[in-house]
């Protein structure tokens, strides 16, 4: 999963556009939609101890998975549970409160070609783009060491320049098997990566 920055002059939707036509054009056909979102919850200030801030949680859903909720801490655990997490979270609101303003999703169009599975996003927060997301998964291999190379060049062949290094998530285990928890983490990566550069303040602009 990584970003793809907006093309020079150009809008998302536009990159997102050019992007499908790169893909059309190697042969890549449509399979439907798919999103992910995520939203952001925060430990209540009641049980935060003074001096420390409060832990961030992330309950996310994929629509590959649609039976699962995925929560994830920064720097911690991915807890994949059945879809009725959402309303133990509401049960849990003394614990963990909800930051509204901060959801963020990504929706768009998947693409197979040949054994690859493309996913090409639009990111936004609130009713508008922020960003431009792109997942890429070679369906026949589920040990990423063995086929980053092919994902690599796969990914070159319409990302040119903007093809991402190996993720972080792989670090320290090339040999294990990819789990849909993995996919997670790399959309919680990008989505805050995106978020923080909204926070910038952009100079002459009233």
């Amino acid at each position: 999963v990584s970003q793809v920055p907006v093309a020079e002059g150009k809008s998302v939707q536009q990159t997102v556009e050019l992007l499908a036509r790169r893909l059309e054009a190697l042969g890549a056909d449509k399979q439907g939609t798919f999103g992910v979102d995520c939203e952001t919850y925060h430990t209540a200030a009641a049980l935060g101890t003074q001096g420390q801030t409060g832990k961030l949680m992330y309950v996310m859903h994929n629509s590959e998975y649609p039976l699962s909720c995925f929560a994830l801490f920064e720097n911690g655990p991915c807890l994949v549970a059945d879809a009725n997490f959402d309303t133990l979270m509401v049960k849990l609101k003394g614990f963990f409160q909800n930051a509204k303003a901060n959801k963020i999703e990504s929706r768009g169009t998947r693409y197979q070609y040949c054994d690859f599975l493309v996913k090409l996003g639009t990111v936004t927060m609130g009713p508008s783009a922020r960003g431009i997301s792109v997942e890429v998964e070679y369906c026949p291999c589920v040990i990423p060491n063995d086929c980053w190379n092919l994902l690599m060049e796969f990914m070159q062949s319409f990302m040119g320049s903007h093809v991402p290094g190996i993720p972080s998530v792989f670090g320290s285990r090339h040999d294990s098997a990819y789990s849909p928890g993995d996919t997670m983490v790399q959309y919680m990566e990008l989505f805050n990566k995106i978020r923080k550069q909204q926070q910038v303040p952009v100079a002459g602009i009233r």
